[in-house]
Parts: C-alpha cells; sequence; structure tokens
C-alpha cells in the first residue's frame, strides 16, 4: 500500500473491483451537473486492463499511483469542437465533478492532468489506441474507499506576508 501526494490529497490504494454500474453512474451524474451544462462534447473511456493502467502509470511523475489503482478514467475532447483552450477549461470542470461524484459513491478519486504537455497526451493517445480526432485531457484513477482520504492542510502562516 502506498501513500501518494497529489494537488488533492494523499491516498492509500486497496484494489478492488469497480462494478461498471458505479462507473456509468459517477460518469452520467458528472455530465448532468449544472457546471456541466454549458460544456462542449467531451469523451470518457474506462480503462480496467492491468497492462494499460501500469503503461499510463508512467505517463507523467504524478500518474504512478494508477498502477494500483482497480479502474482509471481517460477523459478525452474532440479537437475539431472549439479551440482548445476553451477544451481545457470545461474538462476541467468535468473532472471536478467527476472527483465529487467518486467522493459521494464511497470512491476515491482523483484527476492527473495531462494537457496541454503535447508528449504526455500523445503517451496516452498511443497507450489507449485513441481516434487521431480526439486528444487525451486527464487520467482519473479512482475505485479506492474513498474513507482512506485524508487531506493535507497547506495553510501555513509563516507565508503570509503583510506590506506596508
Amino acid at each position: 500500500m502506498n501513500e501518494l501526494y497529489t494537488r488533492v490529497s494523499i491516498r492509500k490504494y486497496q484494489p478492488r473491483p469497480v462494478e461498471p454500474e458505479k462507473t456509468l453512474a459517477l460518469l452520467r451524474a458528472a455530465m448532468q451537473a449544472p457546471s456541466a451544462k454549458n460544456q462542449q462534447p467531451w469523451e470518457f473511456y474506462v480503462v480496467t486492463n492491468r497492462a494499460k493502467l501500469e503503461a499510463l502509470s508512467t505517463v507523467s511523475p504524478y500518474s504512478g499511483m494508477t498502477k494500483n489503482a482497480p479502474a482509471a478514467i481517460v477523459s478525452v475532447y474532440r479537437k475539431d469542437c472549439m479551440l482548445p483552450d476553451y477544451a481545457h477549461i470545461d474538462m476541467s470542470i468535468a473532472m471536478e465533478n467527476l472527483w465529487l461524484e467518486c467522493v459521494s459513491q464511497g470512491l476515491g478519486g482523483v484527476w492527473l492532468g495531462i494537457a496541454p504537455q503535447e508528449e504526455r497526451m500523445r503517451a496516452v493517445e498511443a497507450v489507449l489506441g485513441l481516434p487521431k480526432d480526439v486528444r487525451a485531457f486527464a487520467i482519473f484513477p479512482y475505485g479506492y474507499p474513498a474513507e482512506e482520504r485524508q487531506q493535507r492542510d497547506r495553510f501555513e502562516e509563516n507565508r503570509i506576508h503583510y506590506v506596508e
């Protein structure tokens, strides 16, 4: 069992099966959240294959946690839907919705942004064999107990500076 730091929290992974119904429910809830109503089209690829999870875990310094998660969702946006900057903003909202839904359903989850780093995006696209008309945006490993999550307090009073 590993403790891994992300910008959101420290997590302990305990591999266990994730029911397809739970995955479908959290994706549906993320897409129907109020903040998602104006988003452009985006798609998800659900990864449970151990070899592909292992390959995704080498994409960036932060994606190592993917190796031990029971499943991962890779989010993508369509190249022709809008300018990449808008896709980036919309996908950030979508991934935040996914995180909230995972927690509410008792599943741990954390998103690992790979866009707009070209090398990482291409690596994910190659691992999954994604169509040429989409771009990889983020990896979202999930399925470990949310109760294991510990929020890290990053407020440090000595880093607040007053200027007069």
